[in-house]
Order: structure tokens, then sequence, then C-alpha cells
């Protein structure tokens, strides 16, 4: 097995080391600026090879790497949105069934999801084929730090004699709206729970999610009780995310939830329960009323600083909320999973 990965500008896509690390640490870096991204990969892999394409385009980089990838049984790329772009016009390219969403890969089975993620099926591989790894649910191998990593080796990239291929377009790249992105690419997520108490808190959350550049995310009883549609679901009937931070206001953290939030950086979670599965994961934990922090932020976030009051220091005593303290915060912090 090997791992092909898109490269845009020395930027590896997301999922990408766990391509790498599905296929055993072979892989092969395809685009612009291969050599920085080769150096982002790390250390601790078999085998890295670097291939010069220029700009993306996948119709002819399949057409120049199949040849090159003849003898390899499966190719695994990340089901990010280059990798969904390059797997099916690779797969065509080299005569080979297709498979997307693949959450494990074996030379001759794979687990895939369906359904929305709602159903798991084993798919049995009769041959070589092009699969794409969903990111965000496997695991990466630990990098092998003070023994430095293999030399990147140059793979010759015939795109000359793919010049016939036609491929898209690009008039222009524009950044991910973080409000419809796909939860699993998020980098930034705002995630609610039942202790918010209404749809209208959630709509609350909506928006302060979007003033910071963040997605918002719910758990299943948030969707079930129609506060947020399915597609921000979080968890294992959801979407599996892995933020570098993950905002969690009144989420107790049920297994289910938490077993969607894969290698978080950072976790902040908002709760009256300190003891909460939540909690314990959170480097920051404040220990207050989710909706009435959520307020509080979104005063700040939507409307400019709210006026302090001299005496308390804050806006929050003005509107009888939190007594004359205001809304009053615990914090405990910590880099344990709990």
């Amino acid at each position: 097995m090997i791992a092909l990965i898109p490269v845009r500008e020395g930027e590896l896509p997301l999922g990408a080391d766990e391509a790498v690390s599905e296929a055993g640490g072979d892989v092969v870096l395809v685009g612009q600026g291969t050599d920085r991204a080769a150096a982002a990969i790390g250390v601790g892999h078999r085998r890295v090879r670097t291939a010069e394409a220029g700009p993306f385009a996948p119709g002819a980089w399949a057409a120049a790497l199949a040849p090159l990838l003849a003898d390899v049984d499966v190719v695994i790329l990340p089901a990010s949105p280059d990798g969904r772009d390059l797997g099916p016009r690779l797969a065509a390219a080299t005569g080979r069934p297709f498979v997307a969403g693949a959450l494990t890969v074996a030379p001759d089975r794979l687990v895939v999801t369906r359904l929305g993620s709602r159903l798991l099926a084993d798919v049995e591989l009769a041959g070589p084929a092009i699969v794409t790894l969903q990111p965000g649910v496997g695991a990466v191998a630990p990098a092998l730090t003070g023994l430095g990593g293999p030399a990147p080796e140059p793979l010759p990239l015939h795109l000359e004699d793919a010049e016939a291929v036609e491929d898209a377009e690009v008039l222009e790249v524009q950044p991910a709206d973080p409000r419809t992105v796909d939860l699993a690419e998020a980098r930034r997520i705002v995630a609610g729970g039942l202790g918010l108490g209404s749809a209208a808190a959630f709509a609350l959350l909506e928006e302060v999610s979007a003033a910071v550049g963040a997605s918002a995310g719910a758990t299943r009883v948030v969707t079930d009780r129609g506060w947020a549609p399915f597609a921000r679901q979080i968890g294992t009937t959801g979407v599996t995310v892995r933020p570098e931070l993950y905002l969690a206001f009144g989420i107790s953290g049920a297994v289910q939830h938490l077993a969607g939030i894969v290698s978080p950086e950072h976790v902040i979670a908002v709760n009256t329960d300190p003891t909460c599965p939540m909690m314990a994961m959170a480097h920051l934990a404040i220990v207050a009323d989710a909706p009435a922090v959520l307020e509080a932020l979104a005063r700040r976030l939507l409307a400019g600083p709210p006026a302090a009051d001299a005496t308390t220091g804050t806006a929050d005593a003005a509107a009888g909320r939190g007594g004359a303290g205001g809304v009053q915060v615990g914090t405990t912090t910590g880099t344990g999973r709990g």
C-alpha cells in the first residue's frame, strides 16, 4: 500500500498524516512545494517520494501517475477536497475500482461509512483499488524524534504526456466558510449541548462561532431535538473531528460524543458540573452557567464591548444575571485528558 498526498504550495491537506500512517509510512507527495511538505510529515516513515507537478490539475496528474503506481496494490488518498478530486480520476486512469470514505484500510479489506456515517460496512477487495480515507478517524504513528527521517526521493512525473487531458479551469480559490465547511475539516469548533437549554441559545452559539471564525457543532441530543441539523452532529453517530480548538458549551461529554473528538490541540469547556467527562478532557474548564457565559461572550463579539459598571467591572450585574458580581466563573487548568 502507498499513500498519495496532493500538495498545494507546500501545505499538507487534512488527513495526510493518517493516510501515511495507514499505508505503513510509504508516501508519494505530488503537487507544488513537495520538499517543504515532506519536511512537515515528520520522521519515522519508511519512504517518502516527491513529484513536483505545479498547480493542482487532477486529470493531468492522474494520467501521469497511473504508470508509476501500476505495481501498487492499494493507493490511499486523504478524503480532503483535493483527494476526493484526484482519487476518482486516478481510478479511471488505472482501470481500478474506487472506494470512498474508508475508516480503515487493509490490502484485502476495508471498513467504510455509508448513509451519512450512520452505517459501517465491510468491503472485500478482490484486487488493486484506489481508496480515500476519512480524516480524523485513523490512528497516527508517533514520530521518532531525534533520529532523522528518510531523505525525500524525487519521482519524475512526465506531465507533458498528459497535456491532452482536459482539466477543470480554476478561476479562484476562496477560503472555506466556517459556517458551512464540513466539520471533519474544521480547525475551530464551537459546540453546544443540552446545557444550552433552547433552540434560541443554539442559534446564538452559531452567531458566536461565526464571529470567531469557527464552525458550529452539536451533540446528538441537540440534533434529536431539532436545534441543529444532523450535519452538525459530532460523535460516533455523527462526524469525527480533529480541531485545533474545541469550545464546548453545556456538553457533559457522553462517551459517544467524546469518541468523535480526536486529538484536539486545545479544549475549553463551560459547564456547571466540574466533574463531568467534558470538563475532565478540557485544558481550560470554566465552571459556570453555559447560556450565561455564551450571552456575555455574544455581547462582546456581536455588539462591541459592553459598558462596564465602574463598581463591579461587569455589565452583567446591571442585567441582573449572577447577582452583584455578574457571572461567577471558576477555572481549572491542566493538560491531562481525564
